[in-house]
């Protein structure tokens, strides 16, 4: 079977793609995760928020020992450049080491930090760049038109800056979902990434604090993407990856017959170990034979609502079909 795939431009020898997380945090864990058939990685971003953090600590501690202000400006750009040396680093021997794609990730809160990031891991050698975006919608303070402002301002600097191509991975947390999918998508990024995972919340009702609850994704997360792919392949001026939820081959047939480019994949990595990789792209040839493809490109997007025969079924068939007691068909 020809699994090979082009995303961003790039030959993947297979649509998997690692996403960013601490498995493509190491080159050892990298070069295993290539080795067991990746098609290409994500590393792990670089995370404006960590900086700020580590810089605030440093300041707690040097006011306690009495150091002048006049230091903090110092540590603030030590603390920087040993982050930032540290993911360009990664970078360089990954892209010494590996021979599939080596895609670097930015994510940054609102600030200058996007473009400086994005033209150091140009330089480093990355083959394309994942910028992992979200503004918080919880932001009181800024309008919806501001908040969405603010990812066009940033895409349209960022473009302008490198010429490695860029994707940009969103939240489905926009008023009008599809529309800024489509605004995005032609803006020249070379693919969009459908969706971030965020931390998910849960109370301790005994000890009133708040805890992590679902660190990792189900089966039942690929529902969102799934929909959204489907919705969006060949409407946009983009590729579109898939991320969430997609944790064996049938998973992976599933996006790619909603028309994915690629399918990110971490959380049954982490419950299965690299390994895993292999036995889900032997699922997904399996199948392919079962039903006579000899290839990706032979069977993408067939399942997608621009090629179906009822494209109104992918809005309300659901509703419909529980609640008023019909029977429906998606063919």
């Amino acid at each position: 079977m020809d699994l090979s795939t082009k995303y961003l431009g790039l030959k993947l020898r297979n649509p998997l793609v690692v996403g960013s997380s601490g498995l493509t945090a190491d080159v050892k864990k990298i070069k295993e995760l290539e080795e067991n058939g990746a098609g290409a990685v994500v590393l792990k971003s670089i995370f404006e928020e960590e900086i700020a953090l580590e810089y605030d600590k440093v300041l707690e501690e040097i006011t306690e020992e009495g150091f002048s202000r006049e230091s903090y400006d110092y540590y603030d750009y030590e603390i920087r450049a040993n982050r930032l040396g540290e993911c360009t680093k990664l970078i360089r021997e990954c892209v010494k080491t590996l021979s599939i794609p080596v895609i670097a990730s930015v994510n940054c809160s609102y600030s200058h930090e996007w473009v400086s990031f994005a033209a150091e891991f140009e330089k480093a050698g990355a083959d394309a760049l994942e910028l992992n975006m979200f503004f918080l919608p919880s932001d009181l303070t800024r309008s919806r038109d501001e908040q969405e402002q603010a990812y066009l301002k940033v895409v349209e600097k960022i473009v302008k800056t490198v010429s490695i191509p860029v994707a940009l991975k969103i939240s489905h947390h926009f008023s009008s979902l599809g529309a800024m999918i489509k605004q995005l998508s032609g803006m020249g990024i070379a693919g969009l990434v459908l969706f971030n995972r965020f931390f998910q919340l849960d109370f301790d009702i005994d000890k009133l604090k708040v805890i992590p609850a679902h660190t990792l994704s189900t089966q039942v997360d690929a529902a969102l993407p799934l929909r959204w792919i489907a919705l969006m392949a060949n409407r946009v001026g983009c590729d579109l990856a898939a991320s969430g939820g997609v944790h064996d081959g049938k998973g992976l047939a599933k996006m790619l017959l909603a028309g994915a480019k690629a399918v990110q994949v971490v959380s049954a990595l982490y419950r299965n170990g690299a390994g895993h990789i292999n036995a889900m792209l032997g699922e997904l040839e399996e199948w392919m034979g079962k039903h006579g493809y000899e290839s990706v490109d032979s069977f993408r997007g067939k399942m997608s609502q621009a090629a179906s025969e009822n494209p109104a079924a992918y809005e309300r068939v659901q509703f419909m079909k529980y609640f008023g007691g019909g029977e429906w068909s998606l063919r």
